[in-house]
């Protein structure tokens, strides 16, 4: 079964954790409502006791780091008489001394936690705090661009895809269809790429019963991402930025397009696309 955004992303930043602050442990998780976080993701560590452990706002370490909503650190975890003292047994089972938590934070609110560590009482520096703060930011915008992606899927799963639909209702398709399509490289989880894949098709036959004119012409998915674009009024220049080419690329891909379709113009290749179920 393939692994959920939230997993692969938090893997990710607690391997750069480690590799750019030097600690050699690093775990973290998820809220699972607006109090609790869970332990899913560890990265360094010698036993299984942090694995599952379930995080409460204001409760050790990383719960006050919830609460506050801002990085939080000890020198030595069991002495500490700033924090709680509930999870002492699964910290100590791993041998953690000094520890550091940093809240991911999307949109003012909490969405998870990060931990880095060492199994010796040594006060933390700027550097390291610096690498846990980046190493959650990572995380943030993986979220961000998830939570984009499902606003946009419950958008075009209620709008009506009416061949008979007023243009005005077919312009917020097309717009949605576009974001949907500059969003699906920035995807990682591959059940949420394959269904906002699907959708942007369903959008575009839509768009082909509307226009019917057969046509076998294949386009790459970069070509349909430019085309899409060009069809919301787009620069080259624009383009590239939304899609994070180079403006060269994108002219590139655009004359590949038009060869494609057999098309002179960008006009011409919008429309079509249209007509070939291509785009909305």
């Amino acid at each position: 079964m393939p692994e959920s955004v939230d997993a692969v992303e938090m893997q990710k930043a607690l391997l750069r954790l480690r590799r750019t602050s030097g600690l050699p442990v690093a775990f973290g998780g998820l809220l699972s409502d607006a109090r609790h976080a869970r332990i899913a993701e560890l990265n360094g560590a010698q036993t299984s006791a942090l694995r599952g452990l379930v995080i409460s706002a204001g409760s050790g370490l990383g719960g006050k780091s919830i609460a506050l909503s801002r990085p939080c650190a000890v020198t030595d975890y069991h002495s500490s008489r700033h924090i709680s003292h509930e999870y002492d047994l699964a910290v100590a089972a791993e041998g953690l001394r000094s520890v550091v938590a940093v809240p991911v934070v999307v949109r003012r609110k909490v969405r998870g936690v990060l931990y880095g560590a060492l199994r010796a009482p040594i006060t933390l520096g700027d550097r390291t705090f610096d690498a846990a703060v980046a190493a959650a930011r990572d995380v943030e915008q993986a979220l961000v661009v998830r939570d984009e992606v499902q606003q946009l899927l419950a958008v075009t799963r209620e709008q009506v895809t009416d061949p008979r639909a007023a243009p005005e209702a077919w312009e917020d398709v097309r717009e949605a269809h576009r974001e949907l399509r500059a969003l699906v490289p920035k995807v990682i989880d591959p059940a949420l790429r394959d269904e906002l894949l699907a959708v942007c098709g369903r959008l575009a036959s839509a768009a082909g019963a509307r226009m019917p004119q057969p046509c076998d012409v294949k386009l790459a998915p970069r070509e349909l991402d430019v085309l899409a674009c060009v069809a919301a009024g787009t620069t080259n220049a624009v383009a590239a930025e939304r899609l994070g080419l180079r403006p060269e690329t994108v002219k590139g891909y655009l004359r590949s397009a038009m060869r494609k379709l057999g098309a002179h113009t960008r006009l011409e290749a919008v429309v079509a696309a249209r007509r070939a179920g291509l785009l909305p």
